[in-house]
Protein backbone atom coordinates (compact mmCIF):
# COMPACT_ATOMS: atom_id res chain seq x y z
CA UNK A 1 0.00 0.00 0.00
CA UNK A 2 1.33 3.33 -0.74
CA UNK A 3 0.01 6.92 0.77
CA UNK A 4 0.20 9.70 -1.43
CA UNK A 5 -0.56 12.98 -0.51
CA UNK A 6 -0.71 15.86 -3.06
CA UNK A 7 -2.82 13.06 -4.98
CA UNK A 8 -5.93 15.84 -6.30
CA UNK A 9 -2.59 17.64 -7.85
CA UNK A 10 -0.14 17.39 -10.95
CA UNK A 11 2.43 15.31 -9.47
CA UNK A 12 0.56 13.47 -6.72
CA UNK A 13 -2.45 12.50 -9.55
CA UNK A 14 0.59 11.09 -11.68
CA UNK A 15 2.50 9.21 -8.77
CA UNK A 16 -1.03 7.60 -7.78
CA UNK A 17 -1.69 6.57 -11.65
CA UNK A 18 1.19 5.00 -12.54
CA UNK A 19 0.96 2.74 -9.05
CA UNK A 20 -2.34 1.81 -10.09
CA UNK A 21 -1.33 1.05 -13.27
CA UNK A 22 1.31 -1.34 -12.50
CA UNK A 23 -1.24 -3.10 -9.93
CA UNK A 24 -0.03 -1.40 -6.34
CA UNK A 25 -2.00 -0.19 -4.26
CA UNK A 26 -3.57 3.27 -3.39
CA UNK A 27 -4.25 5.30 -0.49
CA UNK A 28 -5.78 8.75 -1.33
CA UNK A 29 -4.49 11.23 1.61
CA UNK A 30 -7.31 13.84 0.68
CA UNK A 31 -8.12 16.79 3.10
CA UNK A 32 -11.86 16.54 2.44
CA UNK A 33 -13.83 13.37 1.24
CA UNK A 34 -15.51 15.04 -1.88
CA UNK A 35 -11.63 15.46 -3.59
CA UNK A 36 -11.41 11.34 -2.78
CA UNK A 37 -14.22 10.53 -4.83
CA UNK A 38 -12.63 10.35 -8.46
CA UNK A 39 -9.77 8.02 -6.78
CA UNK A 40 -12.34 5.72 -5.24
CA UNK A 41 -13.80 4.82 -8.08
CA UNK A 42 -10.19 3.70 -9.31
CA UNK A 43 -10.12 1.70 -6.47
CA UNK A 44 -7.83 3.76 -3.84
CA UNK A 45 -8.61 3.98 -0.14
CA UNK A 46 -9.01 7.02 0.99
CA UNK A 47 -7.67 8.68 4.33
CA UNK A 48 -8.97 12.19 5.26
CA UNK A 49 -5.83 14.69 6.91
CA UNK A 50 -4.77 17.79 6.35
CA UNK A 51 -0.63 18.34 6.72
CA UNK A 52 -0.54 19.72 9.84
CA UNK A 53 -2.51 17.22 11.77
CA UNK A 54 -0.50 14.13 13.56
CA UNK A 55 -3.47 11.92 14.42
CA UNK A 56 -4.94 11.70 11.17
CA UNK A 57 -1.88 11.53 9.11
CA UNK A 58 -0.57 9.02 11.64
CA UNK A 59 -3.77 6.78 10.58
CA UNK A 60 -2.56 7.72 6.74
CA UNK A 61 0.71 6.67 6.97
CA UNK A 62 0.05 3.27 9.02
CA UNK A 63 0.84 0.17 7.82
CA UNK A 64 2.47 1.62 4.48
CA UNK A 65 4.99 0.30 2.07
CA UNK A 66 5.31 4.35 1.24
CA UNK A 67 4.55 7.48 1.57
CA UNK A 68 4.79 10.11 -0.98
CA UNK A 69 4.92 13.42 0.67
CA UNK A 70 3.82 16.72 -0.46
CA UNK A 71 3.31 19.84 1.29
CA UNK A 72 0.94 22.51 0.10
CA UNK A 73 2.66 25.71 -1.51
CA UNK A 74 2.82 28.51 1.19
CA UNK A 75 3.16 31.75 -1.40
CA UNK A 76 3.24 34.09 1.08
CA UNK A 77 4.69 32.93 4.61
CA UNK A 78 4.44 35.02 7.77
CA UNK A 79 7.78 35.75 8.69
CA UNK A 80 9.86 32.72 10.24
CA UNK A 81 7.19 30.28 8.35
CA UNK A 82 5.08 29.18 10.99
CA UNK A 83 2.56 27.40 9.27
CA UNK A 84 5.50 25.47 7.50
CA UNK A 85 7.27 24.31 11.24
CA UNK A 86 3.86 23.42 12.68
CA UNK A 87 3.21 21.33 9.60
CA UNK A 88 6.26 19.23 9.67
CA UNK A 89 6.08 18.82 13.40
CA UNK A 90 3.07 16.96 12.40
CA UNK A 91 4.35 14.62 9.67
CA UNK A 92 7.50 14.08 11.74
CA UNK A 93 4.82 12.72 14.61
CA UNK A 94 3.17 11.35 12.32
CA UNK A 95 6.25 9.05 10.50
CA UNK A 96 7.75 8.23 14.08
CA UNK A 97 4.21 6.63 14.70
CA UNK A 98 2.99 5.33 11.64
CA UNK A 99 6.03 3.88 10.66
CA UNK A 100 5.45 3.24 7.39
CA UNK A 101 8.27 1.83 5.25
CA UNK A 102 10.16 4.93 3.47
CA UNK A 103 8.97 8.55 2.57
CA UNK A 104 9.59 10.30 -0.94
CA UNK A 105 9.60 13.62 -0.43
CA UNK A 106 8.69 16.27 -3.30
CA UNK A 107 11.42 19.35 -2.52
CA UNK A 108 12.97 21.34 -4.45
CA UNK A 109 15.85 22.69 -6.90
CA UNK A 110 17.13 25.30 -3.63
CA UNK A 111 16.16 23.47 -0.99
CA UNK A 112 19.88 23.09 0.64
CA UNK A 113 20.38 27.30 0.43
CA UNK A 114 20.33 28.70 3.65
CA UNK A 115 19.83 32.61 1.93
CA UNK A 116 15.97 33.22 3.49
CA UNK A 117 13.51 33.06 0.45
CA UNK A 118 10.40 31.47 -0.18
CA UNK A 119 12.25 28.07 -1.02
CA UNK A 120 13.12 27.63 2.83
CA UNK A 121 9.33 26.13 3.11
CA UNK A 122 10.99 23.14 1.86
CA UNK A 123 14.54 23.40 3.41
CA UNK A 124 12.75 23.54 6.49
CA UNK A 125 10.81 19.70 6.28
CA UNK A 126 13.88 18.62 4.78
CA UNK A 127 15.95 19.19 8.09
CA UNK A 128 12.85 17.74 9.97
CA UNK A 129 12.82 14.73 7.73
CA UNK A 130 16.36 14.01 8.42
CA UNK A 131 15.96 13.45 12.08
CA UNK A 132 12.85 10.75 11.58
CA UNK A 133 13.75 7.16 11.67
CA UNK A 134 12.30 5.98 8.13
CA UNK A 135 14.19 5.62 5.22
CA UNK A 136 13.75 8.99 3.46
CA UNK A 137 14.57 10.43 -0.34
CA UNK A 138 14.58 14.17 -1.19
CA UNK A 139 13.34 14.24 -4.68
CA UNK A 140 14.26 17.95 -5.15
CA UNK A 141 13.13 18.89 -8.45
CA UNK A 142 13.66 21.94 -10.76
CA UNK A 143 11.30 24.79 -11.79
CA UNK A 144 7.94 23.36 -12.72
CA UNK A 145 7.72 23.50 -16.64
CA UNK A 146 3.61 23.99 -15.89
CA UNK A 147 4.27 27.19 -13.95
CA UNK A 148 3.60 28.67 -17.88
CA UNK A 149 0.15 27.99 -17.21
CA UNK A 150 0.10 31.73 -16.14
CA UNK A 151 1.80 33.16 -19.40
CA UNK A 152 -0.49 31.45 -21.86
CA UNK A 153 -3.11 34.30 -21.97
CA UNK A 154 -0.17 36.90 -22.29
CA UNK A 155 1.54 34.30 -24.72
CA UNK A 156 -1.89 34.70 -26.92
CA UNK A 157 -1.46 38.71 -27.26
CA UNK A 158 2.26 37.96 -28.33
CA UNK A 159 4.09 38.93 -24.57
CA UNK A 160 4.69 37.00 -22.32
CA UNK A 161 6.38 39.25 -18.88
CA UNK A 162 9.11 37.46 -16.91
CA UNK A 163 10.40 37.66 -13.68
CA UNK A 164 13.23 35.45 -14.90
CA UNK A 165 16.38 37.86 -16.13
CA UNK A 166 18.40 38.42 -18.06
CA UNK A 167 16.10 37.25 -20.71
CA UNK A 168 18.64 34.30 -21.65
CA UNK A 169 19.58 32.99 -18.65
CA UNK A 170 18.82 29.39 -18.73
CA UNK A 171 17.22 27.87 -15.49
CA UNK A 172 16.70 24.38 -14.36
CA UNK A 173 12.93 23.45 -15.30
CA UNK A 174 10.85 19.87 -15.15
CA UNK A 175 8.06 18.53 -16.35
CA UNK A 176 5.36 17.44 -13.85
CA UNK A 177 5.31 13.95 -15.50
CA UNK A 178 8.66 13.45 -15.32
CA UNK A 179 8.39 14.14 -11.76
CA UNK A 180 5.90 12.02 -11.00
CA UNK A 181 7.46 9.37 -12.56
CA UNK A 182 11.00 9.75 -11.01
CA UNK A 183 8.82 9.04 -7.86
CA UNK A 184 7.05 6.75 -8.58
CA UNK A 185 10.60 5.03 -9.34
CA UNK A 186 11.71 6.54 -5.64
CA UNK A 187 8.62 5.01 -4.09
CA UNK A 188 9.50 1.10 -5.42
CA UNK A 189 13.16 1.31 -4.80
CA UNK A 190 14.70 0.30 -1.69
CA UNK A 191 17.71 1.99 0.81
CA UNK A 192 18.47 3.22 3.58
CA UNK A 193 19.31 6.60 5.46
CA UNK A 194 18.61 9.67 3.68
CA UNK A 195 19.20 10.25 -0.48
CA UNK A 196 19.03 13.64 -2.12
CA UNK A 197 17.93 13.18 -5.80
CA UNK A 198 17.94 16.11 -8.48
CA UNK A 199 15.88 16.27 -10.98
CA UNK A 200 15.81 18.45 -14.51
CA UNK A 201 13.97 18.14 -17.45
CA UNK A 202 16.64 16.86 -20.90
CA UNK A 203 17.87 21.06 -21.48
CA UNK A 204 17.99 24.51 -19.37
CA UNK A 205 15.58 27.07 -20.46
CA UNK A 206 15.67 30.70 -20.48
CA UNK A 207 12.64 33.28 -20.68
CA UNK A 208 13.78 33.70 -24.17
CA UNK A 209 13.21 29.91 -24.80
CA UNK A 210 9.71 30.20 -22.94
CA UNK A 211 8.68 32.86 -25.13
CA UNK A 212 9.99 31.01 -28.53
CA UNK A 213 8.47 27.41 -27.78
CA UNK A 214 4.92 29.62 -26.99
CA UNK A 215 5.78 31.27 -30.42
CA UNK A 216 6.02 27.23 -32.13
CA UNK A 217 3.39 25.87 -30.42
CA UNK A 218 1.14 28.95 -31.07
CA UNK A 219 2.46 29.24 -35.12
CA UNK A 220 3.09 32.82 -33.89
CA UNK A 221 5.45 35.40 -32.67
CA UNK A 222 5.43 35.62 -29.48
CA UNK A 223 8.11 37.77 -26.98
CA UNK A 224 10.10 38.07 -23.58
CA UNK A 225 9.36 41.35 -22.15
CA UNK A 226 10.91 41.67 -18.25
CA UNK A 227 9.12 42.77 -15.10
CA UNK A 228 11.39 45.29 -13.51
CA UNK A 229 12.74 44.47 -10.11
CA UNK A 230 11.70 47.26 -8.77
CA UNK A 231 7.99 47.12 -9.47
CA UNK A 232 7.65 43.49 -7.84
CA UNK A 233 6.90 44.62 -4.28
CA UNK A 234 4.02 46.72 -5.26
CA UNK A 235 2.90 44.07 -7.63
CA UNK A 236 2.69 41.76 -5.67
CA UNK A 237 1.13 43.97 -2.54
CA UNK A 238 -1.55 45.03 -5.34
CA UNK A 239 -1.98 41.13 -5.91
CA UNK A 240 -2.80 40.47 -2.16
CA UNK A 241 0.28 39.76 -0.68
CA UNK A 242 1.37 40.62 3.20
CA UNK A 243 5.06 39.21 2.74
CA UNK A 244 6.39 38.91 -0.75
CA UNK A 245 9.92 39.46 0.20
CA UNK A 246 10.26 35.59 0.37
CA UNK A 247 9.17 35.03 -3.23
CA UNK A 248 11.33 37.92 -4.43
CA UNK A 249 14.70 36.42 -2.66
CA UNK A 250 13.60 33.38 -4.62
CA UNK A 251 13.73 35.35 -7.92
CA UNK A 252 17.08 36.92 -7.20
CA UNK A 253 18.01 33.64 -6.60
CA UNK A 254 17.42 31.85 -9.84
CA UNK A 255 18.47 34.83 -11.66
CA UNK A 256 21.64 35.67 -9.71
CA UNK A 257 22.59 31.91 -9.93
CA UNK A 258 22.24 30.92 -6.01
CA UNK A 259 19.40 28.95 -6.27
CA UNK A 260 20.53 25.76 -7.97
CA UNK A 261 21.27 22.49 -7.55
CA UNK A 262 23.87 21.33 -4.99
CA UNK A 263 25.44 18.85 -6.68
CA UNK A 264 27.70 17.40 -4.29
CA UNK A 265 26.47 14.52 -2.49
CA UNK A 266 23.19 13.83 -4.32
CA UNK A 267 21.74 11.60 -7.18
CA UNK A 268 21.28 12.93 -10.40
CA UNK A 269 18.36 12.36 -12.63
CA UNK A 270 17.03 13.67 -16.21
CA UNK A 271 13.65 13.95 -17.00
CA UNK A 272 12.62 13.17 -20.96
CA UNK A 273 9.77 15.93 -21.77
CA UNK A 274 10.89 19.28 -23.49
CA UNK A 275 9.00 22.04 -23.01
CA UNK A 276 7.02 22.36 -25.72
CA UNK A 277 5.15 19.34 -25.25
CA UNK A 278 4.26 21.06 -21.66
CA UNK A 279 3.08 24.31 -23.48
CA UNK A 280 1.11 22.26 -26.64
CA UNK A 281 -0.90 20.50 -23.74
CA UNK A 282 -1.45 23.74 -21.56
CA UNK A 283 -2.54 25.85 -24.82
CA UNK A 284 -4.80 22.75 -25.36
CA UNK A 285 -6.61 23.14 -22.39
CA UNK A 286 -7.46 26.53 -22.64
Amino acid sequence: MFAITGITGNVGGGVARNLLAQGHKVKAVVRNAKKAQPWIAQGCEVAIASIDDAAALTAAFRGTESVFLMTPPDFDPEPGFPQTRVAAAAIQQAIEAGRPGKVVFLSTVGAQVAEPNLLNNSKITEEMLRTTSAPVALLRAAWFMENAAWDVEAARRGAIQSFLEPLDHPIPMVATADIAQAATDLLLESWKGVRVVELEGPRRYSARDLAAAFSAVLGTPVLADVVARNTWETLFRAQGMKNPMPRMRMLDGFNQGWIDFERKGAEQRTGAVEIETVLRNLVARG
